[in-house]
């Protein structure tokens, strides 16, 4: 079993920033892929930011260029930076850990609305 744990949503003005934090156990970055995704509601869940165990790290169109996600290792966490939010990324944002070929394991989510 991996324990994720997110924070770091709010509310947040169109163009503002946030930064999500996934808290993970040590030493898994080696092992398991680290994603963000998110679901609206409505919507199905989609892949917002992964980072492989290899070292390559892909975006969804939607938020290329805005979103970075990064890993600390010494700190045992994950970051997905958000900058210029807009309202369309309003969501419950969620830390995944995957190893190919079998079920992602999730955090508890953060919400995260944009809104004037």
């Amino acid at each position: 079993q991996v324990q994720l744990v997110e924070s770091g949503g709010g509310l947040v003005q169109p163009g503002g920033s946030l930064r999500l934090s996934c808290e993970t156990p040590p030493n898994i970055f080696s092992f398991y892929d680290m994603g963000w995704s998110r679901q609206a509601p409505g919507k199905q869940r989609e892949s917002v930011a992964r980072s492989a165990v290899g070292g390559s790290i892909t975006y969804a169109e939607s938020v290329e260029g805005r979103f970075t996600i990064s890993k600390d290792n010494a700190k045992n966490t994950v970051y997905l930076q958000m900058n210029d939010l807009k309202p369309e990324d309003t969501a419950v944002y969620y830390c995944y850990a995957k190893i190919h070929g079998l079920e992602p394991y999730w955090g508890q989510g953060t919400q995260v609305t944009v809104s004037s």
